[in-house]
C-alpha cells in the first residue's frame, strides 16, 4: 500500500504486536499457565500425589518418581528433597536440580498453633529415631522438620503421625501452610482473646481441600490474641491480631500482605475488626482473593504482598467485602505495642488457672528425636500432657504446678534446654542451612550454636534483648531483615583473597516495637570465622554509645557506619 496524506503509517516499518497476557490472574481471565510451576499444577493437583507415593514410589523407590512430583507436587505433603552432601555453596546456583538432589527427603510435620500433646511429641521423636537418623529441627513457624527420610518409609510415617492426629498435609507447596498461633492461647493470664477455635476451624474446613490447593505461591497465616504480639503478624500473608474493640469487645485486627525473602514488605492493616466467629470466613475470603487475583506469571511476583502493594489496603478491603464476604466489615482499632521486649514466652509464667508454663530454649531450634521423647517424659513426670512450639524456635511445657516448677527447670537444664538462657541463647535463630537445604550457600546451625558459646564467654554480663538471625541464602527463612543483627549467607573474600563462607550484615530490624527492616552498611560483609569478633565489636560499641534505655535497633539506626563496621 502506498503512503498517502490520509494513510501516512503505510510507509512506516510495521511494528510486531504481541498480545499482552497480563499477570496470570484467573479473575481477569488469564488461565493459560505462564511458567512450569503453573503448568504442573494445572496438569494435576498437588494433593493427588499422595496416592502415587503410597502405591508406586514407596514400592519402586526414588528413581521411579516423576520429576514434576519430585520437585513440585510432593511439597503438598511436606516433602522436599534435601541437598546431596559435599556440594559447596558456590555450586548452589550453578548445578541443575537433579545434581543437587539427594535421594533423601526433608519431611515437615505440620503443627498448627504450635500445639502438641506429649503423646504426639513422643511419636515424632520415635519417627525421628527410627526413620530420620535422629534428626529434628523446630522451625520459626512452629513446625518440626525431619531429615534423611526415604520414600519407602513415608507411608508408614504418615500412618504413625495420623494415628495421633498429626499430618504433613500442605506443610509445603503453593497452598495454605501451617497456621501459626500464640503458643499460650487459652492459658495466658494477659490474653485478649483465644484464637484456638479459629485455627481448628480453618484446618477442618480448608486444609487438604482442593478449594485452595492451587494458589499462586505459598500462603502464610498467623492468629494470636496475645498482647505480646507473639506470632510475627507483620510478615504473614494474613494475620489476625487480638484487640479490644470499644463497643464490640475482644476480637481481631486484620492485616494482609506481609512477607520477607528478597522483596520484604511489612503487612498492612485493613482497619477491620473481626469477631472470633467470623475469622474462618474472612480468612477464606483473603485466600480466595489470592487464588483469583494473585499474580501467576512470574514466581518472583506471585506472593500476596505484591498484589496488596499494587492495590493498597482500601481496594483490598473493598474487594474482600464486595466480592467474597458480601457484607461490610466493622471498623476497629489497631493493636497496642507489646508490653515487653521478649515475646518468646521463655521462662516461668503463671497461667489463668494458677498453674505455670515453662518456656525453654534449644540451641537455634536444633534438637533430636531422643531429646523430643525426653521432653515428653519430663512434661508428663511434672503433671503435664501438653507442650507447645513457638515462632522463635523455642518450646513450652504447660500446666505445671507451682510445687513442680523448680524440679522441671533443673531437669531441663540437665538436657541443655535452659529456661534461663542468656540473651544470646535466647535471641539467636538459624535456618536449615547448607547441611540439608538445596538453596543454601553457607552453614548456619553449627555456626549459630558456636556463636552463642563465644558471645556468652566474651560478654557474660550482656543482658539486653537482642536477636541474631542466621540465614543460609537470600530467602530469609530465618527473618534476617527484622532481626537486630541479621546475617544473610553468601560467599565473601577473606584477607587472603580467597572465597569463603560469610554473611552480609543487616542491623536494626524489628517487629512489634517500631517494625521495620534492618540497615545495610555498604560493603559490610564478614567471613564466618570473623563473625564472633564482629558481633562482639558492635555490641561493645552499642554498650558504650547507647542512650539510657535505648534499644539496639534504635541505636543501629542512628549509629555511624564506622561504629557498625
Amino acid at each position: 500500500m502506498a503512503a498517502t496524506p490520509q494513510n501516512p503509517a503505510a510507509s512506516a516499518p510495521r511494528r510486531k504486536v504481541s498480545r499482552h497476557r497480563g499477570e496470570g490472574q484467573w479473575a481477569m481471565g488469564h488461565y493459560t499457565p505462564l511458567n512450569g510451576n503453573e503448568q504442573f499444577k494445572k496438569d494435576d493437583d498437588g494433593l493427588n500425589v499422595r496416592t502415587r507415593i503410597e502405591t508406586i514410589y514407596s514400592k519402586r523407590g526414588f528413581d521411579s518418581i516423576d520429576p514434576n512430583d519430585l520437585r513440585g507436587r510432593m511439597r503438598w505433603w511436606g516433602l522436599y528433597t534435601q541437598r546431596k552432601p559435599g556440594i559447596d555453596g558456590g555450586k548452589t546456583a550453578v548445578l541443575e536440580p537433579e545434581e543437587l538432589d539427594d535421594k533423601y527427603f526433608m519431611l515437615r510435620v505440620r503443627i498448627d498453633g504450635g500445639r502438641l500433646t506429649t503423646q504426639q511429641l513422643r511419636v515424632i521423636g520415635e519417627i525421628s529415631q527410627e526413620f530420620a537418623r535422629g534428626s529434628a529441627d523446630i522451625t520459626d513457624r512452629q513446625n518440626i522438620q525431619l531429615h534423611w527420610i526415604r520414600i519407602e518409609d513415608v507411608p508408614e510415617i504418615w500412618n504413625r503421625l495420623e494415628a495421633v492426629g498429626l499430618s504433613t498435609t500442605e506443610a509445603c507447596g503453593d497452598c495454605p501452610r501451617v497456621v501459626i498461633g500464640s503458643p499460650v492461647a487459652g492459658i495466658a493470664e494477659d490474653e485478649i482473646i483465644d484464637g484456638s477455635w479459629a485455627i481448628d476451624e480453618i484446618h477442618e474446613r480448608y486444609i487438604g481441600s482442593k478449594e485452595f490447593s492451587n494458589l499462586p505461591r505459598k500462603f502464610k497465616t498467623a492468629i494470636s490474641g496475645s498482647p505480646l504480639l507473639d506470632v510475627v503478624h507483620e510478615i504473614n500473608d494474613v494475620a489476625f491480631v487480638g484487640v479490644e474493640h470499644p463497643e464490640h469487645g475482644p476480637g481481631f485486627d486484620l492485616w494482609v500482605g506481609g512477607g520477607l525473602s528478597t522483596n520484604p514488605k511489612i503487612g498492612v492493616r485493613l482497619g477491620a475488626w473481626v469477631p472470633l466467629a467470623e475469622v474462618p470466613d474472612v480468612w477464606a475470603g483473603v485466600v480466595g482473593i489470592f487464588r483469583d487475583y494473585g499474580y501467576r506469571r512470574l514466581r518472583t511476583r506471585a506472593r500476596l504482598k505484591f498484589l496488596v502493594a499494587d492495590w493498597g489496603p482500601e481496594k483490598f478491603r473493598q474487594v474482600l467485602e464486595d466480592e467474597y464476604l458480601k457484607r461490610k466489615l466493622v471498623d476497629g482499632p489497631a493493636p497496642g505495642e507489646p508490653v515487653q521486649r521478649w515475646r518468646d514466652h521463655v521462662g516461668v509464667h503463671r497461667q489463668q488457672d494458677g498453674n505455670f508454663y515453662v518456656g525453654f530454649a534449644p540451641r537455634v531450634g536444633r534438637v533430636d528425636g531422643a531429646t523430643l521423647a525426653k521432653i515428653a517424659d519430663l512434661a508428663e513426670a511434672h503433671g503435664s500432657g501438653r507442650v507447645r512450639t513457638t515462632v522463635e524456635q523455642k518450646m513450652i511445657i504447660l500446666d505445671v504446678t507451682e510445687a513442680q516448677v523448680e524440679s522441671l527447670v533443673e531437669a531441663l537444664e540437665a538436657l541443655d534446654l535452659t529456661a534461663k538462657p542468656s540473651s544470646f541463647r535466647r535471641g539467636t535463630m538459624a535456618c536449615t542451612g547448607i547441611e540439608y537445604c538445596k538453596l543454601a550457600i553457607v552453614e548456619t546451625k553449627q555456626r549459630g550454636s558456636a556463636l552463642i558459646d563465644e558471645l556468652e564467654r566474651r560478654l557474660p554480663e550482656f543482658d539486653e534483648p537482642l536477636t541474631i538471625n542466621l540465614n543460609g541464602c537470600p530467602n530469609a527463612c530465618a527473618r534476617i531483615q527484622v532481626a537486630d543483627i541479621g546475617l544473610k549467607g553468601q560467599l565473601v573474600l577473606n584477607d587472603a583473597g580467597e572465597q569463603v563462607e560469610g554473611y552480609q550484615v543487616h542491623l536494626g530490624g524489628a517487629l512489634g516495637l517500631e517494625a521495620g527492616f534492618g540497615r545495610k552498611v555498604r560493603g559490610l560483609k564478614v567471613t564466618s570465622e570473623e563473625l564472633p569478633d564482629y558481633v562482639e565489636r558492635v555490641l561493645r560499641r552499642f554498650q558504650a554509645e547507647r542512650a539510657d534505655g535505648e534499644r539496639f535497633a534504635a541505636w543501629a539506626a542512628r549509629a555511624s557506619e564506622e561504629a557498625l563496621s
